[in-house]
């Protein structure tokens, strides 16, 4: 009998070793505290989204999940988690944002490959809280074993997949609003149903996570098969992930008229020939935000390739240029008439 117990006791220590057996809960606690900077958690580890640390094994609770065309940032590597509290659903809302439940968390892990081996360089949470989105950014440290709260942000030297060095740079908080503000309130970006795909949708709704598949029309292409697409299908995804958060009636771009989401029709407030708004240094003396059939005489363009502070486009959440982006954004300049 007792050496049934111990061989009981060590099969339970093995399981957990090898991440196996009890998955930890995340803290809730942690999530739904009153909005105060001092109620954020020093370190990433006390909100319990993962339960082996750098390895980012989901506890439960947390799903993984992609967009079809993401946000560029410096070329990062980018691992999106989901958490819903038990008991909770996220609910549709057409092709746009899931609307999610108070509790609920969004977890983005960004990192860069070093010498063949995957390095963290920061987590971001945005928290769902009785009182709005609450957002966070934490860094990793050398050692990989632990990432602490950065509310001033942070300049970490990396190289890039194309072999640039850069300061990379972990966000404050204020930047953080910078981007996710839409009509001044703290708003999710990545999880809307047109730039999510079939299959994660419907196996949330299967789980009973979500209340309904959306209906999309038209979803946003996979990044990575742009090749295949039409110019103006690729560059219209990648400006709905890389711009329109700010170019939107809503966003703090709202007053340059150049709005460039996924469902613009206006082909002026896509910029096809259209004056910039306050002409200046970030113009580059150029006329239009888009001239058609051409790339090097439209500002989009001067913009995207710079890297210079007040003329670079996106402002933040860069500090190189995305090249793959810019030339799928030439080409579709390059096809119009």
């Amino acid at each position: 009998m007792k050496q049934r117990s111990r061989l009981a006791a060590l099969s339970a220590i093995l399981s957990l070793a090898l991440g196996a057996g009890p998955v930890p809960a995340v803290n809730d606690a942690a999530i739904l505290s009153p909005d105060l900077p001092t109620t954020l958690p020093p370190e990433l580890s006390t909100f319990g989204f993962f339960r082996n640390g750098a390895a980012l094994s989901p506890a439960e609770g947390v799903t993984a999940y992609r967009l079809n065309t993401p946000l560029w940032s410096d070329g990062a590597e980018k691992l999106r988690f989901l958490y819903l509290p038990k008991g909770t659903v996220a609910r549709a809302q057409g092709e746009g944002l899931l609307d999610l439940p108070v509790g609920a968390a969004l977890v983005k892990s960004f990192a860069f490959t070093e010498a063949g081996k995957r390095k963290l360089i920061e987590t971001r949470v945005l928290l769902h809280r009785a009182s709005g989105w609450v957002a966070a950014s934490y860094q990793w440290d050398a050692a990989q074993t632990s990432a602490r709260l950065v509310p001033a942000g942070a300049r970490v030297p990396i190289t890039t997949p194309g072999g640039e060095v850069i300061s990379y740079k972990i966000p404050n908080r204020n930047q953080c609003k910078e981007c996710h503000a839409l009509d001044n309130v703290m708003t999710p970006i990545g999880p809307k149903a047109r730039n999510l795909s079939v299959a994660w949708l419907d196996a949330q709704h299967r789980a009973g996570r979500l209340d309904a598949v959306p209906a999309v029309a038209h979803r946003l292409p996979l990044w990575e098969e742009r090749a295949k697409l039409a110019p103006a299908l690729a560059a219209r995804a990648y400006l709905e992930a890389n711009c329109a958060y700010c170019h939107n009636a809503k966003g703090a771009a709202s007053n340059s008229g150049l709005w460039l989401g996924w469902d613009e029709a206006d082909p002026v407030r896509l910029g096809l020939g259209k004056p910039p708004v306050a002409a200046g240094r970030g113009s580059g003396a150029l006329t239009y935000d888009v001239a058609p059939g051409d790339p090097e005489g439209s500002i989009l363009v001067h913009r995207m390739a710079s890297t210079e502070p007040g003329v670079a486009m996106p402002e933040i959440g860069r500090s190189s240029v995305d090249k793959d982006g810019l030339a799928v954004i030439r080409a579709w300049i390059a096809s119009l008439r």
